[in-house]
């Protein structure tokens, strides 16, 4: 996939497109967000260290995620999530390490709060064959509590990056996966192109999902939050 422009993301509570480097900023002044927050506060539950973490795709910086978890939360609440909203095709499997491929793995088991500190980066692994690296990295954090029931809340998520038929240059809603396989070329075709452009021996186009891992391993979504 190519590198596309520096994108911005949505926030996931009052729907404003704001751009990576001023979520912090944002989360600041947001009515809705903060409107959660105070009715969270009033709830009977405990409090607890919440994490702002910034979830990245290796390689792929227009494939970014900001949430917020519970310190009490574990990796294995994080792979679940990221293979539900970004990685998930074969139920291959995946480990957390920090230093990458050459780091030591982590289990699952490990509550967030005893294994990252701010600044601190995990690498999370799917898939050891054709695999997708995606990085995490605590920005921020508070004392409080959750502002739902759910181990981790989304609070922005990239746009959904643009891409251009290679027909016709219109916007483009699919990938050829004969074009990327035999010819290494990032085919993606407008719904006009997907059905004329041959692509007889890679089955019909996959269809373009807010991933990076579309064009790997037959991925097709549903690149959709689980909640």
């Amino acid at each position: 996939m190519p590198r596309g422009k520096p994108s911005k993301g949505k926030c996931a509570c009052c729907g404003h497109e704001i751009a990576k480097n001023g979520v912090a900023k944002h989360l600041v002044a947001c009515a809705q967000w903060k409107a959660a927050v105070t009715k969270a506060e009033h709830k009977k539950s405990g409090g607890e260290t919440l994490y702002h973490l910034r979830v990245q795709a290796v390689g792929l910086p227009q494939f970014w995620l900001d949430v917020e978890m519970r310190g009490s939360a574990t990796l294995q609440d994080l792979d679940g999530y990221l293979r539900a909203i970004w990685l998930e095709c074969c139920g291959h499997m995946s480990q957390f390490s920090f230093g990458g491929w050459q780091g030591n793995e982590i289990s699952k088991k490990r509550r967030i709060g005893d294994v990252l500190e701010l600044g601190a980066e995990l690498t999370h692994i799917y898939d050891f064959g054709t695999s997708s690296e995606t990085l995490i990295k605590a920005i921020g954090q508070r004392e409080g509590k959750p502002v739902t029931s759910h181990p981790i809340t989304l609070l922005v998520r990239n746009v959904m990056p643009e891409s251009k038929c290679i027909e016709c240059h219109q916007p483009a809603t699919w990938l050829c996966m004969e074009c990327m396989c035999e010819d290494n070329v990032w085919g993606t075709l407008c719904e006009e192109h997907a059905k004329s452009h041959p692509h007889n021996n890679y089955g019909e186009p996959v269809p373009l999902v807010n991933s990076p891992r579309v064009g790997l391993c037959g991925y097709t979504g549903p690149a959709k939050p689980p909640y």
